[in-house]
């Protein structure tokens, strides 16, 4: 299965533990062989909801899927260019309602879910293309979905709610023991989703990092790192932090203590040049980190790469959790601090930091190693009896209103139709936002049309900047379409820019033209 290594990595690890506790001590293998899995739909939406659970027989290493009743199915051979692979959806439940799903005793994956369309899925000789909506041309890019990963064997059920790669749908995981006793975890605040969002977009140079539909709604809000490999974040954030801290142990030493059960366990590191060299407690050199760059701690790889081992590994892991939240340079004896020492450089993952901050036990999957000091959205039951996934409410990011005003996120005016105006050439202006219908827009089709039927529009096509914003009869025109994005940037798509109020007028009457995206508090816009 093509999946995030380090996850799927960690999951292995927990997976191979406990095999070879078994076969050291052969116990008696608990929970059933078929596990109930319940996905309840609390998000108050109300698109219909498609569930996938996907993942490999770590029997064997087939690759495969799961019906509804339990039964796996390994998938055929796929092709090059990848195949459709073919629709394994599971019909999920209806607004308040439950749908069973049974996972059989022996897979490690991911259940999927997905908000008013199906996703789609493909396969090569090598196994199964799952969806990367950051990728360019990626056929998932504009369905609403998200993911809880889990390994299900004999020595138990490890299920978690992930946010490694995107923040997106608002879930929580459970598991029941056979004491009928119930974990949870994952679950957002309320009006958490929003708060994530808004907290990134308010964040300077992190708003690339939302997704949204040319609607407004919010699909997702990417992880730096995958903003990154896209163009929509800085590739270099991190490089004036991760210099200070790494040139910090030039003069002191650093301390790693990996295992929390084995304090005794402990090692030593050092920066020559941009290198940190470690030794254990007899002296001797047992590892060596070149200074990552800023790629490497968002993916937790490359100079960062943790072996499945007992010294290097755990190292690695260590340096990039602290490295994430910022306290490596800061605290010397790492893991070290808690929730409360974390994230509190100016140059951090903000990303991380939010989400956290809105759980409401402050746990979540934010980075690859958000597991060291057990700050991971994971629940683990060694005799499980059932599981589950909550789909829990979306606060004030469900769909907005099909018709609304546009308002500016810096004075808080109204794009605005003079006089009621509705006349081809009609230049559009902002205006203390009253509510009326000359101040009601709605996306229809990529156009933003009043409620009469005209378009917002460039003047004369034109790509320059100082362009006009008007009114005109919808035609179809390039001119005439607009994307507000995540970012809050109403864009032209053509021209490549943005709507934006002429000369930081702030008054009313200050007329809209078109401009270079530069961020500008004049550029930003909200549905009202």
């Amino acid at each position: 299965m093509r999946t995030r290594t380090k996850w799927f990595s960690a999951l292995a690890a927990l997976a191979a533990t406990a095999s070879a506790v078994v076969a050291i001590t052969p116990v008696q293998a608990v929970g059933p062989d078929l596990l109930p899995l319940n996905v309840t739909n609390n998000s108050g939406r109300s698109e219909g909801v498609h569930l996938y659970v996907l993942g490999t027989d770590i029997r064997n290493g087939r690759l495969g899927y799961v019906n509804q009743a339990g039964a796996f199915t390994p998938w055929s051979p796929g092709g090059n260019p990848p195949t459709p692979a073919p629709d394994v959806s599971i019909a999920g439940p209806g607004p308040g309602g439950t749908t069973t799903l049974r996972v059989p005793r022996f897979i490690s994956g991911r259940v999927y879910m997905s908000f008013g369309e199906k996703l789609k899925f493909f396969l090569t000789p090598d196994g199964l293309v799952q969806p990367a909506p950051w990728a360019s041309g990626d056929p998932n890019s504009g369905i609403l979905f998200d993911w809880s990963e889990f390994t299900y064997n004999d020595a138990g059920l490890w299920l978690n709610s992930s946010q490694v790669d995107m923040f997106a749908v608002p879930h929580a995981v459970t598991v029941t023991g056979a004491s009928g006793a119930t974990k949870k975890t994952g679950e957002l605040k309320s009006g958490g989703r929003d708060a994530v969002i808004n907290g990134i977009r308010n964040q300077a140079g992190w708003g690339g990092s939302i997704m949204s539909r040319p609607d407004g709604t919010v699909l997702r809000v990417l992880a730096p790192g995958k903003a990154a490999d896209v163009g929509n974040f800085d590739r270099n954030y991190l490089d004036p932090y991760i210099t200070q801290a790494w040139n910090a142990y030039t003069t002191k030493t650093l301390t790693v203590q990996p295992f929390g059960d084995r304090p005794d366990v402990k090692y030593f590191g050092r920066t020559s040049g941009t290198t940190m060299n470690f030794t254990n407690s007899a002296g001797q050199q047992v590892a060596s980190f070149a200074k990552p760059s800023t790629a490497n701690v968002w993916g937790c790889d490359g100079a960062l790469h943790a072996p499945n081992d007992q010294v290097v590994g755990p190292i690695a892991r260590t340096l990039c959790a602290a490295l994430h939240r910022s306290t490596l340079g800061r605290i010397d004896v790492q893991p070290g601090g808690g929730p409360a020492d974390f994230y509190q450089g100016a140059i951090t993952n903000h990303y991380s930091r939010l989400v956290h901050q809105n759980m409401v036990d402050g746990k979540a999957y934010g980075f690859a190693f958000d597991d060291v000091q057990a700050q991971e959205s994971l629940v683990h039951d060694g005799d499980p009896r059932s599981a589950g996934i909550i789909l829990t409410p979306f606060g004030g990011s469900a769909p907005p209103p099909a018709v609304s005003s546009i308002v500016s996120d810096w004075h808080g005016k109204c794009i605005d139709v003079p006089n009621w105006n509705f006349a081809d050439g009609q230049r559009l202006i902002v205006w203390n936002c009253t509510g009326g219908t000359n101040q009601k827009f709605e996306f229809v089709g990529g156009t933003l049309r009043t409620e009469n039927n005209k378009c917002v529009d460039v003047a004369w096509g034109s790509t320059a900047n100082g362009a006009a914003v008007q009114l005109a009869t919808c035609s179809g025109n390039p001119a005439q379409q607009f994307v507000l994005s995540g970012a809050g940037d109403l864009v032209n798509p053509q021209a490549n820019k943005c709507v934006d109020i002429a000369e930081w007028n702030p008054n009313n009457d200050a007329v809209l033209h078109m401009w270079d995206c530069v961020g500008g508090a004049n550029q930003k816009w909200h549905r009202g």
